[in-house]
């Protein structure tokens, strides 16, 4: 059975006062580097550019703290002694929360992004109270079936809205109606456990970077379409652009025609106005439960009226993206939600016209792809607010 340590969030506010500055560093580039991927001894001494024997000594001392753990050998063919791999223990569990305008998702996330257990609570337009009193029952519930020793080391929310990162505080989430909502401090009350919270498609851009489509790019663009809307996340130079109050990467509110109909935020002619799920959902005369479905139905359409409100927001897309990388440079364009069932279905035509807007240098150059982490993406990024104190602080857990 799982225990609820409130202990453990203490410690990890402040971290192992007896390890010093060089070697905390050296642990936590070790657990960040196995949290991405497990990886073998020989690969963490080759990557980190230490010593065989400072390695060896740094993952004996995250096992120690019950962080990793070391399995058999992997051989893999190479000559000589097999090094064994080092894995993210199960031990430390991040709890993610995610409301949306139909529904309330919780999950147990483990080291590594390992989604353990979720739950969908449905609820029209939930308020914040609702989101409270949903997290609160699920992690109850959680807590019998967590793994033996397990932590639950924080929290973290995936808002579909403006947070101000520093608190948690949401300062506009149009979509389910809240203004000036300290989200993050109810949370934290009612889960006796650290809490963050943070926009949602921020969030996803950061999980897919680390485990998804965005691996290896230092300079990425995220762009989800969901039931609320238009987001967008950004990395920048291999750091996840925030902005001065956390709400960088609003892509939804680009300005994509002079006129047009209003977005969530009452501003008109932008990308979220243009490109909606609904109007996909309304030409298709059919109401559909997932991004999978939708992707299926508009591949299988055979209607004019289809085709070109697809080729309608298809162009719109690409006038937004375009207009966006061409301000930060970025590599890599990952594309997710029903943004990339989209893509899936017209990319030769988002290409085209995505390149039509480009800077000249950058046409060519710039990656689009589809978002590999699937529903799960949401949870996995709401889940790194608490994740990321874990590869910071490298507590020991007892």
């Amino acid at each position: 059975m799982g225990r609820y340590d409130h202990g453990v969030a203490k410690h990890t506010a402040h971290g192992d006062q007896r390890t010093d500055p060089g070697r905390h560093a050296n642990l936590s580039a070790l657990l960040r580097r196995v949290h991405a991927a497990p990886r073998s001894r020989s690969e963490l001494t080759r990557l980190s550019g230490l010593n065989r024997s400072t390695v060896a000594a740094l993952v004996a001392d995250l096992v120690d703290r019950g962080l990793v753990v070391e399995e058999g050998p992997a051989g893999g063919g190479l000559v000589g002694r097999p090094s064994p791999v080092v894995r993210p223990s199960d031990r430390v569990v991040a709890i993610a929360v995610h409301p949306e305008i139909d529904a309330v998702r919780v999950a147990a996330v483990l080291l590594g992004g390992r989604v353990l257990r979720r739950v969908r609570v449905e609820a029209d337009r939930p308020s914040a109270d609702a989101v409270v009193g949903i997290a609160a029952e699920a992690l109850r519930a959680m807590l019998t079936e967590l793994p033996a020793g397990a932590v639950v080391t924080g929290a973290g929310v995936a808002v579909p809205g403006l947070v101000r990162v520093a608190d948690g505080f949401v300062r506009l989430a149009p979509h389910l109606g809240w203004h000036s909502v300290p989200l993050a401090a109810l949370l934290e009350e009612a889960l006796g456990v650290p809490v963050g919270a943070a926009n949602d498609a921020s969030l996803g851009a950061s999980a897919e970077w680390v485990f998804g489509a965005g691996r290896g790019a230092r300079d990425l663009l995220y762009v989800n379409g969901g039931a609320s809307g238009i987001g967008g996340g950004i990395i920048a130079g291999g750091v996840p652009l925030l902005g001065a109050r956390g709400h960088a990467g609003e892509v939804g509110h680009v300005t994509v025609s002079a006129d047009g109909a209003k977005d969530s935020a009452g501003l008109a002619g932008t990308l979220e106005a243009a490109v909606s799920r609904a109007a996909l959902t309304e030409v298709l005369g059919v109401e559909l439960p997932d991004d999978d479905t939708l992707e299926d139905a508009l591949l299988g359409a055979r209607s004019d009226r289809v085709t070109r409100e697809v080729n309608r927001q298809i162009d719109a897309l690409a006038v937004a993206l375009g207009g966006v990388v061409n301000v930060l440079g970025s590599e890599r364009v990952v594309l997710g939600g029903f943004v990339g069932a989209l893509a899936a279905v017209a990319g030769t035509r988002l290409r085209r016209e995505f390149e039509q807007h480009l800077l000249a240098p950058l046409v060519g150059e710039v990656e689009l792809r589809r978002a590999e982490l699937g529903a799960d993406l949401l949870l996995i990024g709401a889940a790194s607010i608490p994740l990321e104190r874990v590869l910071r602080e490298v507590p020991a857990l007892g």
